[in-house]
């Protein structure tokens, strides 16, 4: 006679339970994180991001506390995970924050703050400039695998922070406190360089402007600002790389801390 599988409700749950978990903390970093949180990613290639991520790493990540899901216990942990996921994708957003902040200081000076359009990545306006070096950054966050870096460290914080009711730390969110401060330091240090070079092209021309009255600022100071700073754009897209890799590793470095202080 043919042997008939068969499978108890204990072992469905343990089943649930193993996916289930892993799967809320995958699918609230994919839901944050850079590159693969954007909204013009489908949430159907999220969610199927995320279960694929849970399948492949639930049978590493050891047993699973004995809780069921359909509980106050189990709620509990499924708001934890949701936590986690969602402070480790917002700490690697900050650095992209920090090059939209650098953008709006670019833009500004170069008299471009009227060039803005409705950003449906970021669900406002957003000037040109700072929309360029977004997407730059985040063609060249993949080029240097920063998304197979952030998935790695997603899949360390299962070892460094299990799974468990266990309430977290506070000192986590100070991390992403402190974090966030970065925003407007990294970005005034990414546009220092044109901004420096803008205000004194900007000096220059108002002391002619003393010099020779009869020379009209408002004629040939703008076109001339504007070239000069799509001049210098240019020459900084070679360099952009260099300049945003350190940044990158240093938002990876902040979701370790991060899920370190949470422990």
């Amino acid at each position: 006679m043919p042997q008939v599988f068969s499978v108890t409700s204990a072992e469905l749950t343990g089943w649930l339970v193993a996916f289930l978990w892993p799967f809320v903390r995958m699918l609230a970093l994919v839901s944050t994180a850079p590159v693969l949180g954007e909204s013009v990613v489908p949430r159907q290639v999220r969610i199927a991001f995320a279960g694929a991520l849970a399948i492949l790493l639930a049978p590493t990540l050891g047993p699973m506390p004995d809780v069921p899901v359909v509980s106050a216990g189990g709620v509990w942990i499924i708001i934890q995970q949701v936590l986690i996921g969602v402070a480790m994708g917002f700490t690697m957003k900050i650095v992209f924050a920090a090059v939209l902040a650098a953008g709006e200081y670019i833009g500004l000076q170069m008299g471009l703050s009227f060039a803005s359009f409705f950003d449906p990545m970021n669900g406002g306006a957003t000037m040109v400039v700072a929309r360029l070096l977004n997407m730059l950054a985040m063609l060249i966050f993949i080029a240097v695998d920063g998304h197979l870096m952030m998935i790695a460290a997603l899949a360390e914080s299962f070892q460094a922070l299990p799974i468990s009711a266990s309430p977290l730390h506070g000192n986590g969110w100070m991390v992403i406190a402190a974090s966030g401060a970065q925003i407007f330091s990294s970005g005034l240090m990414l546009a220092l360089p044109l901004v420096t070079a803008l205000l004194t092209l900007n000096l220059a021309m108002g002391i002619l402007n003393r010099a020779s009255p009869q020379f009209s600022i408002f004629a040939v100071g703008f076109p001339l600002t504007l070239l000069a700073g799509i001049w210098m754009l240019q020459l900084l897209m070679p360099h952009l790389g260099a300049v945003l890799q350190p940044r990158f590793d240093a938002g990876i470095e902040a979701m370790v801390q991060l899920v370190q202080a949470l422990r």
